[in-house]
């Protein structure tokens, strides 16, 4: 068997979706329609998922205020000129076991010829929290 599973077909509808709402739609009315979309993502999560979104949303919101929360694939996410530069990514999603915080191309990460990009979190705790604020901060500079 080949081809999207029927999450992955099911996020790819969700994109769509997404961009359809936003289309037409500038400036800080866009914002605020993303901002909402954003937040609705978070809200309709539950258990350690709902956790990690909502407690990674304050983070981000503290140490980089200057990016703006959106959605990707139904993904609480955070952009910067439009580009994403951070996510989580649901366990409830894909049916995986843990949900994992995302950073994109755009993060400045970088540290020497490999890094890593992606980070599972299977609970919140302040060790993680502390993590998460280093990398945002670092992300963005």
């Amino acid at each position: 068997m080949s081809g999207f599973s029927k999450a992955e077909r099911d996020a790819m509808k969700q994109r769509a979706e997404e961009l359809r709402a936003t289309k037409g739609v500038k400036g800080a009315a866009k914002k605020a329609r993303e901002f909402e979309a954003c937040m609705a993502a978070i809200e309709g999560l539950s258990g350690t998922d709902s956790e990690v979104a909502s407690r990674f949303h304050v983070v981000v919101s503290e140490e980089a205020p200057e990016l703006d929360p959106k959605t990707m694939y139904g993904f609480p996410s955070y952009a910067r000129d439009g580009k994403v530069l951070m996510f989580v990514q649901p366990a409830s999603k894909f049916d995986t076991r843990y949900a994992t915080v995302n950073f994109d191309d755009g993060a400045a990460l970088d540290d020497g010829v490999m890094w890593p990009t992606s980070f599972a979190v299977t609970a919140w705790n302040d060790d993680v929290e502390k993590t998460l604020r280093a990398l945002v901060k670092k992300a963005v500079r």
